[in-house]
């Protein structure tokens, strides 16, 4: 078992864990954490003995998404953080080894975009789904403006996106974004026990059926022109004064953008 700055790996019966354990901050993904989760998904697809990838977290909530400090961070001047966000986007689109998520509480931004790329999702009953991105006057990342209407319908997705409309977990899995919904207490044994029956499962057609059913590089390229207007907005007028209002806990006043 090793740790990294919010991140826990552990290795085991083929199986790689990426746990996220800050859950005193709720999870908040910094710069460190997401070059760990690279790290992991990058170590496995070079590992033979590696089969599957296990994404889960401690305490009562999946991720709460970026972590709101390296966002202004990066809003005032672009550097390794957004290269490491990147990189870990890039994984997630080229993985070879099947990726199962775990999920629990709320899921939030990229805490929910970064579920499209796994190929096995459960949740807890207790889950929601949520990506407020154009509330903090951000857009979509990771491919999530191909993936989810693509998942859910334009209409769906766009309520999500445009209103931060959370998606609870007996919805998500009636639109197709989680294959189960188990009671909390069950959450983390099953999602083991998924993993490891992918394990078992003959290795090359599993990656091989995996690879068929993903267009990786249509991803990063999507990618790439999601995070040019990401970074755009990150300096933008609107994005000062939604993260202002954030800070000062106070609803933000957009009127006088047009």
């Amino acid at each position: 078992m090793t740790e990294s700055m919010g991140i826990r790996v552990e290795k085991g019966d083929g199986i790689l864990s990426l746990i996220f354990d800050r859950a005193e901050k709720k999870n908040a993904i910094t710069a460190p954490m997401y070059a760990a989760l690279a790290d992991g998904i990058e170590a496995a697809d070079a590992d033979p003995a590696i089969r599957v990838v296990l994404i889960r977290s401690e305490g009562d909530t999946f991720s709460a998404g970026n972590d709101i400090a390296d966002f202004v961070k990066r809003g005032s001047s672009e550097g390794a953080s957004t290269a490491e966000v990147l990189r870990f986007l890039q994984a997630l689109a080229r993985a070879k080894k099947p990726l199962v998520a775990a999920v629990q509480g709320k899921a939030v931004g990229v805490g929910t975009t970064m579920l499209l790329h796994c190929d096995y999702v459960i949740l807890s009953d207790d889950a929601a789904l949520i990506t407020p991105f154009v509330n903090l006057a951000l857009v979509p990342e990771a491919a999530s403006s191909l993936l989810l209407p693509a998942r859910i319908g334009h209409l769906r997705a766009f309520g999500m996106f445009a209103l931060g409309e959370p998606c609870l977990a007996p919805q998500a899995l009636a639109w197709g974004l989680a294959n189960r919904v188990v009671p909390l207490h069950e959450l983390h044994e099953i999602a083991l026990g998924v993993a490891a029956r992918l394990a078992a499962q003959p290795p090359a057609a599993v990656q091989i059926s995996k690879s068929l059913m993903r267009e990786s590089e249509a991803l990063v390229a999507r990618m790439a022109e999601e995070g040019a207007h990401f970074n755009a907005q990150l300096q933008s007028g609107e994005a000062q004064e939604a993260f202002a209002a954030f800070a000062e806990r106070r609803k933000p006043d957009f009127s006088r953008f047009g």
